[in-house]
């Protein structure tokens, strides 16, 4: 869950244990998120997190249909970035629109 630059394979940075994990050549990392949790286009993790650390701000990750899923995955957000990005400070946010509930991540800095 934490990333490590790569100079060798000329890669910015990467999964800390890609190499060990996958072995399967150059396999674009992604990080799954859990079947239990119920998100409508869910954004893919390694880029929000390199763009929060690059911009800051805030980022909508995932569309929910009830304010108690969109909750359990704010939850599971803010725990899997604490490892993902532990320098990185992200809270997530919860805004009612269109009938749906948007789970927005934010660093606190613009």
């Amino acid at each position: 869950d934490s990333r490590t630059a790569d100079r060798k394979a000329k890669v910015a940075e990467r999964l800390a244990h890609r190499a060990c994990n996958s072995r399967k050549g150059a396999v674009k990392v992604v990080i799954t998120w859990p079947d239990r949790l119920y998100v409508a286009e869910p954004a893919p993790l390694i880029t929000v997190a390199a763009r929060l650390e690059r911009k800051g701000g805030r980022e909508m990750v995932g569309r929910c249909p009830t304010r108690q899923d969109a909750q359990e995955a704010a939850d599971w957000l803010v725990d899997r970035f604490s490892r993902l990005a532990p320098g990185l400070p992200v809270t997530a946010d919860i805004e009612a629109g269109g009938g749906q509930f948007l789970v927005i991540l934010s660093t606190g800095r613009r």
